[in-house]
């Protein structure tokens, strides 16, 4: 069986508006990453399929200028800053669920999962429709070996976005490598190469899966 396992990942981008309302934008095709990614020798596929998922709220000014600069921490791989800003955020504006993914996928990337876990649930507390919390919570469960949730988490965010290519990649992965369930793998690889059909790796994925299937 060919090898799976790469753990990088990408942080979101998240875009602000001008004025005291901030709109919160994230494109998929910059935002997140699959948990499980190609190795890949040439340039990754076009994204067949960007979305956007904005969230509109108001806050002063000096409240986005903080989350602004702990994107900007975080991006640059000073996570304990970007995480301490981040939490001044959520205590000036505790309503808003973007500042919550961000401390969940910080927290996850510094290792501590029960808290990446804590807030990106009370980020979708605050958002039910934020696909890219729930992919994120799968990844952070299947961390934890908690194969159950990851899956409920992946099939959240199709329920609300079928074509959202990350959650079905990992879904696929999370079957195949790590329930057994063929079907499951089988089905999942299938619909993420109907959105991105120049993805060889995942062609030979189908192929392996395909023989280890037969009797």
């Amino acid at each position: 069986m060919q090898t799976r396992i790469n753990l990088i990942r990408t942080l979101p981008l998240w875009r602000a508006a001008a004025g005291l309302a901030l709109t919160v934008a994230l494109i998929g095709c910059a935002s997140t990453a699959s948990e499980i990614k190609p190795h890949r020798t040439g340039p990754a596929p076009q994204d067949p399929d960007s979305f956007q998922l904005t969230e509109a709220v108001k806050i002063p000014a000096d409240v986005r200028a903080d989350y602004d600069n702990a994107l900007h921490l975080l991006m640059t791989q000073q996570v304990d800053q970007g995480i301490t800003l981040l939490l001044n955020v959520t205590q000036k504006a505790p309503t808003v669920a973007a500042p919550y993914v961000d401390l969940g996928i910080a927290y996850g990337k510094s290792g501590d999962l029960d808290k990446a876990v804590s807030n990106l649930k009370h980020a979708v507390e605050l958002n039910p429709r934020q696909i890219v919390a729930y992919n994120e919570l799968g990844i952070v469960y299947r961390r934890k070996g908690e194969f159950a949730a990851a899956r409920a988490s992946y099939e959240h965010a199709l329920s609300v976005f079928p074509r959202f290519r990350y959650a079905r990649l990992n879904l696929a992965l999370l079957c195949d490598l790590y329930l057994g369930d063929l079907s499951c793998a089988r089905d999942n690889y299938l619909a993420y190469q109907q959105l991105v059909p120049d993805d060889p790796q995942v062609a030979k994925w189908i192929a392996d899966l395909n023989t280890r299937a037969k009797p």
